[in-house]
């Protein structure tokens, strides 16, 4: 396994970066993005750097596989998971 520093940047850049692009593809029109500015963004990567942090370490405590990629997949799954609950219930 990786340096637990190491993991934690990687899970949070993979959160910042699902919540970003869940976003702009599943976010509100270009309209609605002129007037409600850059708080949009800042919440999806919030959102979504949760998810990836439940992801992974669901991952890592169900022992799917502590070596490889495994574990960032689970977090990037859990993140666009997430993010369509917190969508849906929004």
């Amino acid at each position: 396994m990786r340096d637990p520093i190491i993991s934690f940047i990687i899970v949070l850049a993979i959160g910042i970066v699902a919540g970003i692009v869940f976003d702009r593809l599943a976010g509100p029109g270009w309209f609605a993005r002129q007037f409600t500015g850059p708080r949009g963004y800042v919440t999806s990567a919030l959102v979504g750097i949760a998810g990836a942090l439940i992801g992974f370490h669901l991952a890592l405590l169900s022992a799917v596989s502590a070596a490889g990629f495994t574990l960032y997949i689970a977090a990037v799954i859990g993140a666009v998971i997430v993010l369509f609950g917190w969508r849906a219930l929004r």
